[in-house]
């Protein structure tokens, strides 16, 4: 199974007809052709007016709404309705309202309301899922299935009696015994030996957290929390699944939220056909962020391509400050996400919303309806950029020999450590090391701690804490087969049930980096500590003659080498003289360790270092804010700075969104926000090739 096919970059959104009198779905259609709007979600949020009652259903609105889709040339995205749950379930069965990390049990309202653990709510939204899927299984509109939407969003883990007991249910299929559960756990510590699964309750305010789900007196219990979590909403994923495919072969999907820590998207990635996300960037200077995010969303399903589900046309409406995107940033940032990989960029919304909190939120058409506004005529502008580049880029992939490791489980564990900062954040350590990567225009995947590694010449594995599996020794044949090694601080310090290595740190990475750690120290995030890096950027057009002085923050390890080399040391309080980043010859390639969070000029110097011997760069990598990256045969120019930049060529091709034919050594100027997608004049390769 894969995507939905097409002719074109699927280019739509969430539309929400149900919410406005049906004069107004007239006008709507005429933006649509202006804008060349060929995809719509349909049915997100429609529970209640299709299920009235537990015994009718009632297909009318949704009828006409697919019916108009279809008749107007769009084709439909159709969702399983079940993101919300209507009164009168709530009422009917209390069981079905969430209880929260306080303890609280819910009574109905807002979204993300449902116990995935209640029987009722898993009956009826499957059966529900199955109803729509055979009403609409061979319409002509409906491309795809959409089942749920953000699982798991504003904290949708639940702590209710039903929980508890599918979470014992869960472990005994973990561990077995108690006895294998009491030692993963280390319950000999302050008397918590279990003598009976009845027992084990979730790990919440009331249990074993005092503070926040990051403040947790036993990090093995939380983090099966996690797991479990993670795997009950894929059960009612599933289930849902299963009652379409009774009825229907069309791809299925459900909208992931990128970098969203409470639920391992690594582990829900098999039950998926093809990835998606809704991309909302914490602010205007996120370009790497989301980068970093559309990696792992492609990487999810072994690089097969994805969809951006979401994204907004203005400005959001959920946060505390929501500034509008300026000029040029919707193409800009759309066209990002073409570049890593995705076949489509869809809006919420299509209509701006009359009422409720989302009134103010960005849409394609705000309340006006008018085609006059900035916004709408920047994605009808895009729109036809969209057309005119066809189907170029669809299905193809990214030819990278780079990979970062993503792990939930470390992610999860590093974060809940009592020491040595909860100021470390494991998601700003992958982007310190990502962002000189991605400024140098390498191409790179976001894998798994589970994934092959043979076919990369970079890995890099930041904050590696948790290991798992046979990481160990799959990173140090990376090594002696002549590749490139690198991790940071807080790797390699527990096993998969939270344990401490009964070994030097970094545990069972240790010979691999030449390295002994016997202390790590901790600071204040507004007192780093100063260093010098004994090398020069390679990227860098003048680099300086002299070691440069950078910082480390937050954490520090004590380094003590044992095979490895100083790369960087510290200069300031007690330990300096002692490393602070390191470099160790393995066979025939290195391994690189960073032992404190390092300032970007650094962390850029070190990392750039580290795959300079590998020529993946761009020949754009020197240039302040252009990103550069290829599909097959495609490269995206993408112009983040506040400057033009005028670029030499080194191959030739064809501009596919203005048609221009480009020499090799041909000069191509791009402003502010600009983008060039060009298709090289070459035989085509094997990365060329659609998935």
């Amino acid at each position: 199974m894969t995507l939905p096919p097409a002719s074109s970059i699927r280019y739509g959104g969430d539309y929400n007809p149900e919410q406005w009198p049906t004069e107004t779905w007239d006008d709507d259609y005429a933006a649509f052709n202006a804008a060349h709007i060929n995809t719509l979600t349909i049915g997100v949020f429609m529970w209640s007016l299709i299920q009235p009652d537990e015994t009718t259903y009632d297909f009318d609105a949704l009828d006409t709404i697919v019916n108009r889709a279809h008749t107007e040339g769009r084709q439909v995205v159709l969702a399983t309705a079940t993101a919300a749950v209507p009164p009168w379930l709530a009422t009917t069965y209390p069981d079905v309202n969430r209880v929260d990390f306080e303890g609280r049990h819910h009574n109905y309202g807002q979204r993300h309301n449902a116990c995935h653990s209640s029987p009722n709510y898993r009956r009826l939204a499957t059966k529900l899922a199955g109803r729509i899927a055979q009403r609409y299984a061979n319409h002509p509109a409906v491309i795809a299935w959409h089942i749920n939407n953000e699982y798991g969003g504003y904290g949708g883990a639940c702590y209710c009696d039903t929980c508890a007991q599918e979470f014992r249910t869960w472990l005994t299929h973990t561990y077995g015994t108690l006895d294998a559960l009491n030692d993963a756990w280390y319950t000999t510590f302050w008397s918590h030996r279990y003598t009976s699964w009845d027992q084990i309750v979730p790990p919440n305010i009331l249990s074993e957290h005092w503070k926040s789900p990051n403040h947790t007196a036993f990090q093995g219990i939380t983090l099966d929390y996690y797991r479990f979590t993670t795997d009950n909403m894929i059960r009612t994923f599933t289930e849902e699944k299963d009652a379409i495919r009774a009825h229907s072969d069309l791809p299925i999907t459900t909208n992931f939220m990128g970098l969203y820590k409470p639920l391992d998207y690594h582990r829900w990635a098999p039950h998926l056909d093809f990835a998606s996300w809704d991309n909302y960037p914490p602010d205007e200077h996120s370009a790497n962020r989301m980068a970093l995010a559309h990696d792992t969303m492609r990487g999810l399903k072994d690089g097969q391509p994805f969809w951006v589900m979401e994204q907004t046309p203005s400005t959001t409406a959920s946060r505390d400050v929501n500034p509008v995107k300026k000029p040029g940033i919707l193409s800009l940032w759309s066209w990002q996400a073409i570049a890593h990989g995705a076949d489509a960029v869809l809006y919420f919304q299509m209509r701006q919303n009359r009422g409720a909190c989302e009134k103010y939120h960005g849409a394609v058409l705000n309340h006006s309806g008018r085609l006059d506004t900035r916004v709408f005529t920047e994605a009808a502008t895009l729109g036809h950029d969209l057309a005119t580049l066809g189907d170029y880029t669809l299905g193809l992939r990214t030819p990278a020999r780079a990979a970062i490791i993503l792990d939930w489980d470390s992610w999860w564990a590093l974060e809940m450590s009592d020491g040595p900062n909860r100021h470390l954040s494991y998601i700003d350590t992958v982007l310190r090391l990502y962002t000189p990567l991605w400024e140098a225009g390498v191409p790179l995947d976001v894998i798994p701690i589970t994934a092959p590694l043979d076919t990369y010449d970079v890995v890099v594995a930041p904050a590696l804490h948790m290991l798992t599996t046979d990481i160990t020794q799959r990173l140090t044949d990376v090594a002696h087969r002549g590749g490139t090694v690198i991790t940071t601080v807080m790797s390699g310090r527990v096993d998969t049930n939270d344990h401490a290595f009964l070994d030097i740190t970094p545990g069972p990475l240790a010979p691999l980096f030449g390295i002994r750690i016997d202390e790590t120290d901790a600071r204040h995030p507004n007192d780093p500590i100063t260093l010098t890096t004994h090398l020069t950027n390679p990227l860098t057009p003048h680099p300086a003659s002299t070691p440069a002085a950078g910082t480390g923050h937050l954490v520090y390890d004590i380094i003590q080498l044992d095979g490895a080399e100083p790369v960087a040391t510290y200069t300031g309080d007690w330990f300096t003289g002692t490393p602070a980043a390191t470099r160790h010859n393995v066979g025939a390639g290195d391994a690189w360790y960073i032992g404190t969070i390092l300032d970007e000029t650094t962390m850029a110097t070190i990392v750039h270092n580290a795959i300079a011997r590998h020529h993946i760069t761009s020949p754009f990598a020197a240039t302040p804010g252009m990103e550069h990256t290829s599909r097959g045969h495609i490269d995206f120019l993408l112009n983040h700075h506040h400057t033009a930049h005028t670029l030499t060529l080194p191959f030739s091709g064809t501009n596919l969104l203005t048609g221009d034919t480009l020499t090799e050594g041909d000069s191509i100027t791009l402003n502010p926000t600009e983008v060039a997608v060009i298709a090289r004049h070459h035989n085509h390769t094997p990365e060329d090739t659609p998935s």
